[in-house]
């Protein structure tokens, strides 16, 4: 076993590798060599890479696609996507392909607003506390001002700050729920630095108080930290058509079709067996956006499940009705994202990305995003009630066999058609190609 580094941080990148590849892989000089080849060969953008994250000795790259045809309200969108599964690209043109002709896809923002809490033990009267936030609101908001000023200028800022008494799931225990509007920004260090400087002004403003007895003013702030759970923070998409406009599927007539497809929604809605796969498919396509533009795809996932979960049992996030012969399948999420700040000001890829979606609010990237998934959803659960899932993931390995014995494009193209209903493996492919 390799003995414990100190220091490894401050260590040359040759010297990172020479210490992996000596310590766990033999001092095998095939690492050295993958980790060169994805190095980028333009200094500036290597060295722009690096300062993205600690101990950096490479790039790891994942396929940049796009997805046209996104019909989002009434504007068309070409999607950047980033995402190593081909179905789902594949998927997601297919989609807004279909929905382009029946209208597309109809959204609009609910909620805009973050939040972030002040977690705090107190013993002492909680009517008394609760006085007391009531009338310093506006001061704790104050103490922000500079912090807050270009927020402001933006039309952002503080909203409001709120005392949770928490007390009855934990002994003394109590937040300040602090919301905010961040305008474009996700704001994850604005809203974390407002709350840090909240909790320095509430201690104060305590000890200085007459209101509380001696034993009372030691509050203890455990931690102020934003939320990455944001059910005030909404965004709904939909799209809908005619029962007999979405056509025949297969053997299916449209109507058995739609009936289908309502009731597998309908089991991902009471069983969560299905409805973490249903959402799962959703995020394939929100993440795929998310990566691209330089936003937390990590915290949004986490709310999203969170919201998910929201009546106590995890459940579809997606809805689907039929009435009055209306086919319609709507998304509600909560989406906490910003198109400024971060990454999305030094990374070229992602100011690509948001040039490509045409400079966007956080609004509008709200929208898009949204609309993403629910055309991934549709997609999914369409091949699930008809031609099954497997046909298009075995696609996707035929795919990548034949690229692992380096077939050319015409070889591709006859066995895709030859492999449509015959077992794939390596071996039935070498032989097919060994004959082509």
């Amino acid at each position: 076993m390799p003995d414990k580094i100190i220091g490894f941080s401050k260590l040359s990148r040759v010297d990172k590798i020479n210490w992996i590849s000596k310590n766990f892989l033999n001092n095998s000089n095939e690492f050295e060599n993958i980790l060169n080849k994805y190095l980028n060969d333009d200094n500036k953008i290597q060295s722009l890479h690096n300062s993205f994250s600690e101990n950096s000795i490479s790039n790891f790259y994942l396929p940049y696609s796009v997805s046209p045809n996104f019909l989002i309200n009434n504007n068309n969108y070409c999607i950047p996507l980033v995402t190593e599964e081909s179905s789902v690209v594949a998927a997601l043109a297919n989609s807004s392909k279909f929905w382009y002709d029946r209208g597309g896809f109809k959204s609009k923002v609910l909620l805009n607003t973050k939040s972030g809490q002040i977690h705090f033990k107190y013993n002492g009267n909680i009517e008394n506390l609760q006085e007391f936030v009531n009338k310093n609101e506006d001061e704790l908001i104050k103490s922000t001002d500079k912090l807050t000023k270009r927020m402001k200028q933006r039309g952002g800022g503080i909203k409001k700050i709120e005392l949770i008494n928490m007390s009855k799931k934990l002994v003394s225990y109590f937040q300040l729920n602090v919301s905010f509007l961040t305008i474009d920004s996700m704001g994850a260090n604005f809203i974390n630095s407002c709350l840090e400087k909240i909790s320095k002004t509430f201690q104060e403003l305590i000890n200085n108080s007459d209101q509380f007895k001696e034993s009372e003013k030691k509050i203890e702030i455990i931690m102020s930290i934003l939320s990455n759970y944001t059910p005030e923070c909404i965004v709904e998409s939909s799209v809908e058509c005619k029962i007999d406009e979405l056509g025949s599927v297969g053997k299916m007539s449209s109507n058995e079709f739609a009936i289908k497809f309502k009731t597998a929604f309908d089991i991902a809605n009471i069983d969560i067996n299905r409805a973490v796969t249903h959402n799962k498919g959703i995020m394939n396509g929100i993440d795929a956006v998310l990566i691209s533009t330089g936003n937390d795809f990590r915290a949004v996932e986490a709310g999203i499940h969170a919201f998910a979960s929201r009546t106590g049992n995890y459940k579809s996030l997606s809805e689907c009705s039929i009435i009055d012969n209306i086919f319609r399948i709507k998304l509600k999420i909560p989406l906490s994202i910003g198109t400024v700040g971060g990454i999305t000001d030094i990374h070229p890829m992602v100011k690509l990305s948001l040039k490509l979606l045409k400079t966007p609010t956080s609004n509008d990237l709200m929208n898009i995003i949204c609309s993403v998934g629910l055309a991934q959803n549709y997609a999914a659960v369409k091949s699930l009630v008809t031609t099954g899932i497997q046909k298009g993931h075995m696609k996707m390995h035929l795919i990548n066999i034949l690229n692992k014995q380096n077939a050319t494009q015409d070889q591709i193209n006859k066995a895709e058609e030859y492999f449509k209903d015959k077992d794939i493996n390596n071996q039935s492919v070498s032989n097919f190609l060994d004959q082509h």
